[in-house]
């Protein structure tokens, strides 16, 4: 091939080359348009990676809420464990007065063991729910509610809860009795706590 023939050809190349980068460029826009921006990827649940992890920082906590009366005789309690402690509290009426505290120490082995029996049980597996459906006020005023938490510091990570009434099964989707025996067992002598009020 001569020179002059190089030249004519060396600049259709080059159109064809920049024509394939736009018609990629397009197609890959449109993608993200088309499918909201999402990818073949599942979404990494929060809640089961804040589960399992061990880092100081997080814990992972039960709320039981009794029948709904009045305040004078309204209960509830709420158990906590972490990474470096283990906490039961319960509690008599609405505003949370604060019957009895239990703080017991833990460690990381001991910890690992519970999020991952948590875990392997399925705490952590559903979705959450999300505006009046996630409302858990007055939910099973004749039975009890249950609430499932992982947290990092303060801050909850996911929710997810549950009751006696079949009416209002929410977002838990295994056994709340599994979960709540595993819960309590971190606590030696727990039914001494519970033996106290009324649930």
């Amino acid at each position: 091939m001569n020179n002059g023939g190089a030249r004519r050809v060396i600049p259709v190349v080059l159109v064809l080359i920049v024509i394939a980068v736009a018609i990629a460029a397009l197609v890959s826009v449109g993608q993200s348009i088309f499918n909201g921006g999402s990818s073949n990827t599942p979404a990494v649940n929060q809640g089961k990676v804040s589960l399992i992890d061990t880092a100081e920082d997080r814990s992972v906590r039960m709320t039981i809420r009794g029948q709904i009366k009045a305040d004078e005789t309204f209960n509830s309690y709420v158990v906590t464990a972490s990474a470096t402690s283990r906490t039961m509290t319960t509690y008599s009426g609405y505003l949370d007065r604060q019957i009895e505290t239990k703080q017991l120490v833990n460690n990381i082995p001991a910890y690992e063991q519970f999020v991952y029996a948590l875990n392997r049980y399925g705490m952590m597996d559903a979705n959450e729910l999300t505006g009046d459906a996630n409302d858990t006020r007055g939910v099973c005023a004749g039975g009890h509610l249950y609430q499932f938490d992982t947290l990092r510091g303060s801050n909850v990570i996911k929710s997810l809860w549950t009751t006696d009434c079949k009416a209002n099964l929410g977002s838990l989707r295994v056994s709340s009795a599994l979960l709540q025996n595993l819960f309590l067992q971190q606590i030696p002598d727990y039914s001494k706590m519970l033996n106290k009020i009324k649930l």
